[in-house]
């Protein structure tokens, strides 16, 4: 391996003696970075990096040196709550916490039917936790409304795969960080989001002159340390791209007979890139055209290019069509399934992938077409259960759910282990629909969701269970349980068992839906149940995965050991009866029939897309003047729910904060410190203010992860409740604001 550490000491966190070091993954980002957690008297005591993982070489970054403290924290719940008559919280036993959930949900299936139950769940559980969530709903409740807060993160990098190459699972690896000559970011500071990955980055800069593209809003540390910083206004980055591909095809920068082996749809590609010249891409999104020129000249000449996309893109204006340009990038070059090569599609979140494969969320386990009979059919064989039992068509997005509760559809909502009180966008609106509902939440804490539930059920975390997670290059890997958990708390995968035992749930035949009682059998049954899919992990074993340090998929017969890249052969899952899914119109976000997907032609051939730049949904106008941006911050992760609790993470970022550029602090006469109001046509919030020129003119960044009830600093007060018409993903990077200085001895309400 050519990217490694030498320091034997190298991230060791402890608090005094170590009993023993146990195997595991940190559960932070999607990295995944493999370490051991440090015990003593059945306590975590710290962490360190596994110095022989290939994804990390023993470096953590900052949330995933301090995760372990929340275990430790004095404020975790110990019993489940209920709540009462007077409307208060109480203390309740774990039979009439599991009476009360078995009642209420066969209530609502006996009045009300599947509809009016949603499942709302995290992208930190265990693989075997999602798939149990995906048997458990659509086999037992009979219901398509299940998703996850991977919704809010990548469910775009999910749907640009699935659109270009027909199922989802990002083509690169860790490796060709090591390998590219171009690596070019977009729409992600990494300095913050993926401290790791960035060191690998200039690691490979350092000993092989890689060069970084920074595509950015903001002038963030990641930004000004790149060979070359791109900043276009939001909203535009499908202008950019369509700009950049117009300069590949014209300048002969392209594979053409990479195009005509293996791909379908290059004339609608050409025809609507030809309209966005490096004049117009300088117009529409202020990047210099000599700027955009020199960006095409570096991509096109350059042999490996690696290409890594995240928030940027996937919560802003068009963000499938954006990513899916990304892929048509790669593809008409031909760099893709080649070392060095690639889009690399992240996912954002420790096991979002995990919940991708299983069908915790969307499609059906192994990356199964709900729309296609014949993969229906496959599913309800491997589960024993009558076909027509199962939700087929569309799944049910949470954004969606919010509107079938404003409508009264959906009247029992469960949230397990996230916090979209935070979380969501337009928070005000969904504090109201909660109160609309029969609300259980899963959660170590009570947190701000919490707060408002009619029961609250605690659970065990992260070191105090077993199980696996995919991490954003598709290895998987287990996560061997290190203590105990206290007060003798359960796993989700415990009480969802118990749930289902409690229900009466049974295949055909009688037995019980759910046949297996510890994580290991359940990965053992998910393992047949994806043998054959992209997907494939009927190779792995929990031991193997240890062995080897975690494995990719597809692992199986052919490939014992895993796969580094996928579709090095140039053959995608664009087959009729092999796809995930029939797609989506890229405009509309209708999906697409059987008939109009068989008429692409693709039948194992990558899909390219033309597509034309609009303006964003809400823009700066006259009352509001200002871009509103907001984001993720390094000492942070989603809510605070667990970085919170860490005391170096909490001191470092104890509150929020506005981001404003000196030209507009000094026209509204703001101060660095100054309080100042933040309102949208949504809602208003009060935070000081960060002068700063890594913000562009006109525009502001806000944190995203503050926002206690009685804080009046949640971003999430602000942002539109629209999503992306292909991926149903909200658009926290939409939006216009104003600002206004509060001034000493006013009091924010």
């Amino acid at each position: 391996m050519a990217w490694d550490n030498s320091r034997e000491d190298i991230n060791v966190y402890s608090q005094g003696e170590v009993e023993k070091w146990v195997y595991s993954t940190c559960n932070i980002c999607s990295n995944g970075c493999g370490c051991y957690i440090a015990v003593k008297d059945n306590k975590i005591v710290g962490i360190k990096g596994n110095k022989k993982y290939p994804v990390n070489r023993g470096r953590l970054g900052p949330k995933g040196e301090n995760q372990w403290w929340a275990n430790n924290s004095i404020d975790r719940l110990t019993t489940p709550l209920i709540r009462n008559s007077q409307g208060i919280l109480v203390q309740a036993s774990w039979e009439d916490a599991y009476s009360l959930l078995v009642e209420k949900v066969q209530e609502q299936l006996k009045v009300n039917g599947p509809k009016s139950i949603g499942f709302y769940h995290t992208g930190q559980a265990f693989l075997e936790e999602y798939y149990t969530i995906a048997k458990i709903m659509r086999a037992g409740i009979r219901t398509h409304n299940v998703d996850a807060n991977t919704r809010l993160c990548t469910a775009t990098a999910e749907w640009s795969l699935i659109q270009s190459f027909g199922s989802d699972g990002p083509p690169a690896c860790m490796e060709d960080v090591d390998q590219a000559d171009v690596i070019v970011f977009i729409g992600r500071n990494s300095n913050e989001t993926n401290t790791v990955l960035w060191e690998r980055t200039l690691q490979a800069r350092q000993r092989n002159h890689t060069k970084i593209i920074e595509i950015d809003p903001r002038l963030d540390m990641s930004s000004r340390m790149a060979d070359m910083s791109i900043r276009p206004k939001p909203g535009t980055n499908v202008a950019l791209l369509n700009g950049i591909i117009h300069l590949l095809i014209s300048n002969g920068w392209i594979d053409e007979n990479y195009i005509s082996r293996h791909t379908v749809g290059f004339e609608e590609l050409r025809f609507s890139a030809a309209n966005y010249t490096p004049e117009t891409v300088e117009r529409i999104t202020g990047v210099p055209a000599q700027t955009v020129i020199d960006c095409a000249k570096l991509i096109g000449t350059s042999k490996k290019v690696l290409t890594i996309l995240l928030q940027g893109v996937y919560q802003s204006m068009d963000a499938t069509p954006a990513s899916s340009l990304v892929n048509s990038m790669h593809l008409i070059m031909g760099k893709i399934g080649k070392p060095g090569c690639g889009p690399f599609q992240h996912a954002g979140q420790p096991s979002a992938m995990s919940n991708r494969e299983t069908g915790g969320s969307g499609f059906y386990p192994g990356y199964r077409n709900s729309d296609n009979p014949l993969q229906l059919k496959e599913i309800a064989d491997l589960w024993n259960v009558p076909v027509e039992s199962l939700p087929a068509g569309p799944e049910t997005h949470v954004m969606q759910m919010l509107d079938m509760m404003e409508q009264g559809t959906i009247q029992l909502f469960w949230v397990m282990y996230t916090n979209p009180v935070v979380s969501l966008p337009n928070r005000s609106r969904f504090i109201q629909l909660l109160k609309k509902v029969f609300l259980v939440v899963q959660d170590p804490f009570l947190s701000e969701t919490a707060e408002f539930a009619d029961l609250v059920l605690p659970t065990a975390m992260w070191g105090e269970k077993e199980g696996t997670m995919t991490n954003l290059e598709r290895r998987v890997n287990v996560l061997r349980k290190a203590v105990d958990p206290p007060y003798q708390l359960p796993s989700d995968f415990e009480i969802l068992l118990e749930f289902s035992r409690r229900m009466g749930f049974t295949d055909r035949s009688g037995n019980p839906l759910i046949k297996y009682n510890t994580p290991e059998e359940a990965f053992n049954e998910w393992r047949v149940v994806s043998s054959g899919r992209p997907c494939d992990m009927s190779g792995m074993t929990y031991e193997k995965m240890e062995q080897l340090g975690g494995i990719q998929w597809p692992c199986n017969e052919k490939y014992p050991n895993g796969k580094e890249r996928l579709y090095t052969d140039g053959v995608f899952n664009t087959q009729l009866d092999y796809a995930e899914s029939y797609g989506r119109n890229m405009l509309t976000g209708r999906g697409r029939t059987r008939e109009e997907f068989k008429e692409i032609g693709a039948n194992g051939k990558a899909i390219l897309y033309g597509f034309d730049w609009a303006p964003m949904t809400e823009h700066p106008d006259q009352e509001y003047p200002f871009y509103l941006n907001t984001g993720r911050l390094v000492y942070h992760w989603h809510t605070r729910t667990k970085t919170g609790r860490a005391p170096l993470l909490q001191m470092n970022a104890p509150e929020g904060y506005v981001e404003i550029h000196p030209d507009d602090a000094a026209r509204f006469e703001i101060a660095p410190g100054d309080t100042v109001k933040v309102s949208t046509r949504r809602s208003e919030i009060f935070v000081p203010a960060r002068v700063t020129d890594t913000i562009l003119p006109g525009s502001v960044f806000i944190p995203f992860h503050f926002g206690g009830i009685n804080e009046k600093q949640a971003a999430n007060e602000l942002t539109l409740d629209t999503w992306d018409q292909v991926s149903k993903q909200p658009h926290f990077k939409n939006g216009a604001c104003k600002i206004e200085k509060i001034f000493p001895g006013v009091q924010p309400l």
